[in-house]
C-alpha cells in the first residue's frame, strides 16, 4: 500500500525558515485548508496519508520530506541544514520506524530529503546550501550496500535540488536548467518550465497523476501536451514558506519486496 506521512499546518508557519524568498504574512486558516486538499488529493490518487500533528514548536514541520529519505529497505534520518528544524526528526522517525529500520546522518553531514531524486537505483543528491559533502559521502555509504548510486548534482539560487528538478517517469525530468548543473543529467529527457515560471519544476508524481500548484498554468500546459495528466492545487500560503509539493509528503510503499 501507498503510504503518504504527513504532518499538521503549525500555528508559528509564519516564523519559518526562508533562504530565497522574503518574507511574507501566512494566512495560517487558509494555510491549514490548502494542507487539508492536499492530503484529500493524495487519498483520491489512492495513498493512506498517515498524518501526525502540527506542532507549534516547529515552524517548518509541515514539510515533513526534509527530515528523511526512505528507501525501498531503511529510512535514512537527515540531520538538517537548518539546524532549527532538527528537532522535526524525532517524531518523523517514530513514524516511519513501524515500516522500516532507521539509519541516521551524523554530524559533520548535513542532508535534507528535499535534495534526494530517486531515478531507480541512482539517488541524485544537490549540492546545495542544506546539504554538504559530508552528508552526501554518508548517504552514499548506508545506501551502497542495497544497491544505490549516490551522485551529487550542484544547486545554486534555489532552495532543494527538487526545487529545481523533479523526475516525471518515463526517463523525463522537468527542470529548470539555471538553478543545477543539468550535465550530469545528460541521458534524460528533459523538459525545460517557462522562464517566468522558475518555480514551477517542483512536481510530485502519484501513480499516473502529477501534483502541480495551480500558480504554474503555463507549466501544467506543457506537462499536458507532453501526455501527463495533471491536477492542481491552489498551494499560495504553503509557497510564501518556500514548501512545495514535494516536501509536504513522504511517499512510500508500506512493504516492499526484497531485491
Amino acid at each position: 500500500m501507498l503510504i503518504a506521512l504527513t504532518r499538521g499546518v503549525s500555528p508559528t508557519l509564519g516564523n519559518c525558515e526562508l533562504q530565497e524568498l522574503d518574507r511574507q504574512p501566512i494566512d495560517i486558516a487558509k494555510a491549514i485548508e490548502q494542507h487539508r486538499r492536499y492530503e484529500r488529493c493524495l487519498e483520491e490518487l489512492g495513498a493512506r496519508v498517515l498524518a501526525l500533528p502540527a506542532d507549534p514548536r516547529f515552524p517548518d514541520g509541515v514539510f515533513v520530506e526534509d527530515p528523511a529519505l526512505v528507501l525501498d529497505e531503511i529510512a535514512v534520518m537527515t540531520r538538517m541544514g537548518a539546524a532549527s528544524r532538527r528537532g522535526e526528526s524525532e517524531s518523523i522517525a517514530t513514524a516511519l520506524a513501524e515500516f522500516r529500520s532507521l539509519t541516521w546522518i551524523h554530524e559533520p553531514g548535513t542532508l535534507e530529503g528535499g535534495d534526494v531524486m530517486r531515478i531507480g537505483e541512482t539517488l541524485y543528491v544537490g549540492a546545495s546550501l542544506r546539504t554538504n559533502g559530508e552528508g552526501i559521502r554518508q548517504l552514499r555509504e548506508v545506501a551502497a550496500p542495497f544497491g544505490y548510486q549516490v551522485t551529487a548534482v550542484p544547486v545554486h539560487g534555489c532552495l532543494h535540488l527538487k526545487s529545481a528538478c523533479c523526475y516525471l517517469g518515463d526517463d523525463t525530468i522537468i527542470a529548470n536548467r539555471a538553478w543545477i548543473d543539468a550535465s550530469v543529467l545528460a541521458g534524460f529527457r528533459i523538459l525545460n518550465i517557462p522562464e517566468d515560471e522558475p518555480r514551477s519544476a517542483n512536481v510530485l508524481r502519484v501513480g499516473d497523476t502529477l501534483i502541480l500548484p495551480e500558480a504554474f498554468p503555463k507549466t501544467r500546459k506543457l506537462l499536458e501536451n507532453s501526455r501527463y495528466h495533471v491536477r492542481t492545487l491552489d498551494l499560495s500560503e504553503l509557497a510564501k514558506a518556500e514548501g512545495a509539493v514535494t516536501c509536504t509528503c513522504i511517499l512510500f510503499e508500506s512493504a516492499t519486496s526484497s531485491r
